[in-house]
């Protein structure tokens, strides 16, 4: 099931045909970077081959396809944390859904990561590589963010608010929101998207924590498809 939502950045609307130029364009690196080649512009078509793609290399093969360029990623992630001091920079991006509702959405969001449904998780954005739940129940991420012209492996604990320099936003009572960390512990930033029904349906805002210090080409956001069932948007 397909929604037509709205996507707004600095309270501006972007429009369907930017989203999926986006898309189109991010999904072109994804292939290359998994050995594929684009060789058409369908996007049903594309999101059919990277999903595909990435199930089948699994954990270890999309590992080592990018273990170079994440090797890079993780010594700048952690330079750029330490150079920042815990400051952080956002990239927020909101998205009003026509139909469901802000804890239903949540609780789904919240459910997909407890079972670790990958399927579903590399399939809402191209860039989206590997995203798992591990034993300690932390989710495993290996992802390009925003504008960044590598990937990068960081942790999400979605019980750890520890680091985190945002605020909730109490006009958005339903919140996803955790702290990202390197491989080896160093806390680079975090999540903390919130949700609030409006009219028939409801309203994400979606921010991300970046160290202070971070490009600021890596703030572009990242627009993410996701069509959760009918069922769960209808529950109030």
């Amino acid at each position: 099931m397909t929604i037509d939502l709205e996507v707004l950045i600095n309270g501006e609307a972007v429009s369907q045909d930017a989203v999926e130029r986006w898309e189109r364009n991010s999904a072109g690196r994804a292939l290359r970077r998994l050995g594929l080649r684009a060789n058409h512009m369908d996007l049903e078509k594309l999101r059919a081959e990277l999903r595909a793609r990435k199930l089948q290399l699994g954990h270890s093969g999309v590992r080592k396809l990018l273990r170079r360029e994440l090797a890079v990623s993780d010594k700048y992630a952690r330079l750029v944390a330490w150079l920042s001091r815990g400051g952080r920079r956002y990239s927020v991006i909101e998205i009003v859904s026509p139909e469901g509702s802000a804890a239903a959405f949540a609780n789904w969001f919240e459910e997909l990561a407890h079972r670790s449904r990958e399927d579903v998780m590399v399939a809402a954005a191209p860039e989206h590589y590997l995203i798992a739940t591990d034993a300690a129940g932390r989710q495993e991420v290996i992802e390009t963010n925003g504008g960044s012209p590598m990937a990068a492996r960081f942790f999400i604990d979605y019980a750890d608010l520890s680091t985190l320099r945002s605020t909730p936003d109490p006009d958005y009572p339903s919140e996803v929101a955790g702290v990202a960390r390197t491989p080896n512990g160093t806390a680079i930033g975090g999540v903390r998207h919130q949700f609030r029904d409006e009219g028939s349906g409801f309203r994400a805002k979606l921010t991300v924590e970046f160290p202070t210090f971070i490009l600021p080409s890596y703030l572009a956001p990242v627009f993410c498809k996701i069509s959760p069932s009918p069922s769960l948007l209808h529950s109030k």
